[in-house]
C-alpha cells in the first residue's frame, strides 16, 4: 500500500516525526485509501504527549476540545487534522466517554481500542501499513467485524451499534456472525444515547441505505426510532398492500431520491398508520387521517431527536400532504406551488411515486402520470407564472395609492393572486388594479 497524503497532513506528520515522534495516519483514513476511496478527513496518531502536541504546533491554531483525551486539533489550509496520543481506556461509564484515559507508547495498544477491524489500521509514509487485527483482509472478504470482543466494544459506546451499519451499509460489508449477534442484543443500550448523536448517525446513514439494509437492520433502525418496531410484521389488511407495514416503509425510503429530507419523509411517512388502524366489516384495513397522524408522530419523533427546524418542518409538510395526489390540472399545480412552494412539491411528487411503486402487489398503476405532471410542472416554470404575492404586478404600495390600509391590503392581494392563478385576471397592472376596484375587499 502507499497511500498519498495531502500535503496539509504530510505538514503535520512530518513535523512531529522531526521532533522525535512517531506520527500515523489512522483510523477511516486508512480504510479509504485501502479501498480507492478519497478520504472524507485525516486524523493522526502519535507517541507525543499531548503538551508535546501543543508545544510543537504552538505556531498553529489549536482546537483543544479534545485535550484531555489527548487530542489536539491543528487548523491547517485543508481543515481540522487531529492528533492523538496513543493511549487505552478504561471502561465507558455513560456509554460514550471513559472514566479514565492512559497514554501508552505502542500503537497497537492504540489501535485495540478501536471499533471496528477496518478501521484499527494505521500509515506511515516511513515504516507502512500497522495492521494487527486483519482490517485489511476483512476489506477484501467484504466483512464487518469488531475488534476484539464485540459485546465489550459495544457497550463502551452503544453508538457504534448505529455506525456499524453505517459502515456496513455504506461499504457494502457483511456484519460478521458474532459482531452482529452483540449488536442486536445490546440495541437497548441506545437508549442512554443522546439524541443529537442518534440523529447525526442516522443523517449519514439515511441517504445511502438500500429497502434491503433496511430489512436486514431492522433491530437496530427501529432500536434508533422505537416508533418504527411495532410496524415490523404488521398486516396491513389490505388488498392494495402485499407488505407489511415496515417493509413498505423500507421500500419507500429506498426509491425515494438521496436527499436527506427526502429519506426522513419516507421513513416517517406511515408512523402514524397504526394508531388510525380499523376493520370494517369485511375484514379490510383502513387508515383514515392517517396522513396527518404520520406528520404528527414525525414531528415529535424529529423534535426529539433534536433535528433542525427547517428539515422538520419540510418533512412534516410532505407526509401531511403524501395522500393528497397532485393532479394533472395547471391550474391546481399553480396552487399546490403556491403553497408549498417549488422545492416542496417536486418532493412531494418523488415521494407518492415511490409511495405507490412500493406496494408489492403487482396491480397496474398509472405511474405515466408522473411524468406528465412534471412536464406540466415545466411549463408552468417556462411560462414564468405568477405564483406567490411576489410575482404580482402590483404591490401594497399600489394598493395604499387607491386608499387601502391595513389588514385591507394583505386580503386583497391574496384575492388579487387567487384571480391571477384561477386566470379571470391577467397579470398586469392595469388590470389587476382596476379589478381591486371593483371587488372592494
Amino acid at each position: 500500500m502507499n497511500m498519498v497524503l495531502p500535503e496539509y497532513v504530510l505538514d503535520c506528520l512530518n513535523r512531529l516525526e522531526k521532533a522525535g515522534y512517531q506520527a500515523w495516519a489512522v483510523g477511516g483514513c486508512v480504510r479509504d485509501a485501502l479501498l480507492g476511496k478519497p478520504p472524507q478527513d485525516y486524523d493522526l496518531c502519535t507517541d507525543a504527549l499531548p503538551e508535546r502536541t501543543q508545544a510543537l504546533f504552538s505556531d498553529r491554531e489549536l482546537v483543544l476540545a479534545g485535550l484531555k483525551h489527548g487530542t489536539v486539533g491543528v487548523v491547517t489550509p485543508g481543515g481540522v487534522v487531529e492528533i492523538t496520543t496513543f493511549r487505552t481506556e478504561g471502561d465507558y461509564e455513560d456509554g460514550r466517554h471513559p472514566q479514565w484515559v492512559h497514554f501508552v507508547p505502542e500503537l497497537r495498544e492504540d489501535l485495540r481500542r478501536r471499533d471496528f477491524t477496518v478501521n484499527a489500521m494505521a500509515w506511515s509514509p516511513l515504516r507502512g501499513l500497522r495492521d494487527p487485527f486483519g482490517g485489511q483482509e476483512d476489506l477484501e472478504n467484504g466483512i464487518l467485524r469488531a475488534v476484539g470482543e464485540p459485546e465489550q466494544r459495544f457497550r463502551e459506546d452503544a453508538l457504534r451499534i448505529l455506525r456499524g451499519v453505517r459502515f456496513a451499509c455504506r461499504f457494502r460489508l457483511r456484519v460478521e456472525e458474532n459482531t452482529l449477534r452483540a449488536m442486536e442484543s445490546l440495541v437497548p443500550l441506545m437508549e442512554g444515547l443522546s439524541r443529537e448523536r442518534v440523529f447525526g448517525e442516522l443523517c449519514a446513514l439515511l441517504p445511502g441505505i438500500t429497502a434491503e439494509q433496511l430489512l436486514r437492520f431492522a433491530p437496530v433502525i427501529t432500536g434508533a426510532i422505537p416508533e418504527l418496531k411495532p410496524m415490523v410484521g404488521f398486516d396491513q389488511r389490505s388488498p392494495h398492500h402485499a407488505y407489511d407495514l415496515y417493509t413498505h416503509t423500507a421500500y419507500v425510503t429506498g426509491a425515494v431520491p438521496a436527499d436527506l429530507t427526502l429519506r426522513w419523509a419516507a421513513l416517517l411517512h406511515d408512523v402514524g398508520k397504526i394508531p388510525t388502524f380499523t376493520l370494517d366489516e369485511t375484514g379490510r384495513g383502513h387508515f383514515y387521517g392517517h396522513a396527518g397522524a404520520s406528520a404528527e408522530a414525525a414531528d415529535a419523533i424529529l423534535h426529539r431527536l433534536k433535528a433542525p427546524t427547517a428539515l422538520r418542518e419540510r418533512v412534516n409538510i410532505l407526509i401531511r400532504n403524501h395522500m393528497t395526489r397532485l393532479e394533472e390540472d395547471k391550474k391546481l399545480l399553480k396552487r399546490r406551488v403556491r403553497s408549498l412552494g417549488w422545492e416542496a412539491v417536486e418532493q412531494l411528487l418523488r415521494l407518492q411515486e415511490a409511495d405507490m411503486g412500493s406496494k408489492g402487489t403487482g396491480e397496474e398503476q398509472d405511474f405515466d402520470q408522473f411524468r406528465r405532471i412534471r412536464a406540466l410542472l415545466e411549463e408552468i416554470r417556462a411560462e414564468n407564472a405568477c405564483l406567490t404575492l411576489r410575482d404580482l404586478a402590483v404591490n401594497g404600495n399600489d394598493l395604499m395609492a387607491l386608499g387601502l390600509r391595513g389588514a385591507e391590503i394583505g386580503k386583497t392581494l391574496n384575492a388579487l393572486l387567487d384571480a391571477v392563478l384561477d386566470e379571470r385576471v391577467p397579470n398586469h397592472r392595469e388590470a389587476l388594479l382596476r379589478y381591486a376596484g371593483e371587488i372592494g375587499v
